[in-house]
């Protein structure tokens, strides 16, 4: 039988908020054992537990429990950024398809920081594109998009940058909020780290990502139309 996960540690908590003030590859190499144990091992075990329910929402989800696949790298790429830090103090795992432009196809995802977690689903940073399209879809039928939005609801909120001015005057304040983003996301903020250290972790993210199935579906028709070929 295969191992079940049975919640992070706080010894793998207390290393990412450590590797971020270490920020040392010395550091990091003697203290590899902590990350490789306390924070891969876990995830791998989580992405197992949570893969038949996401090849429910969709089949062609990436599920290898590796990183680079599943499970984000903890080494920073500081060629083209101001800030030089060889490591992150933030770990996540998406469910995506296999994607060229990952930044900006839809993700379901997980994180965890020394001090809170982060679930949900949405795009880590939307071309124009993808939101034009998004956006003519709302404007073609607006009743089929505000019955969508009732699955964004508690414990999700809605997230992303808006554009400072609204792109239609006086529109539908529930529409609006959609309508403005530059790029966006349905996400759980929470600081109660005791929720990481347990075993009910995978039922609560389960729960979530399937409570937010009618926006994925409607995320992955503007890829459709996108993916359309112009003639």
């Amino acid at each position: 039988m295969m191992a079940q996960f049975s919640g992070f540690t706080q010894t793998g908590l207390n290393f990412l908020q450590d590797v971020w003030i270490n920020n040392s590859r010395a550091w990091f190499d003697e203290h590899r054992s902590i990350y490789d144990n306390e924070l891969i091992k876990p995830f791998r075990l989580l992405v197992e537990q949570l893969t038949p329910n996401m090849l429910e929402i969709d089949e062609w989800f990436e599920t290898k429990p590796a990183i680079g696949k599943t499970i984000s790298r903890i080494h920073r790429d500081t060629r083209f950024s101001k800030d030089k830090s060889l490591y992150r103090s933030r770990l996540w795992l998406t469910f995506k398809r296999p994607n060229r432009d990952w930044k900006e196809a839809p993700a379901y995802f997980f994180e965890i920081a020394p001090d809170c977690y982060r679930y949900g689903l949405g795009y880590y940073c939307a071309s124009k594109q993808t939101m034009d399209i998004f956006r003519e879809e709302i404007l073609n039928d607006s009743a089929k998009f505000l019955d969508m939005i009732r699955c964004v609801k508690k414990p999700f909120e809605l997230v992303g940058e808006s554009y400072k001015r609204p792109l239609i005057k006086d529109q539908d304040p529930k529409i609006a909020t959609w309508y403005n983003r530059k790029s966006l996301a349905a996400m759980v903020t929470n600081s109660n780290i005791e929720d990481l250290l347990n075993g009910d972790l995978p039922n609560k993210l389960s729960k979530g990502f399937k409570q937010l199935l009618p926006l994925y579906d409607y995320l992955m028709r503007v890829e459709m139309i996108k993916n359309i070929p112009k003639l």
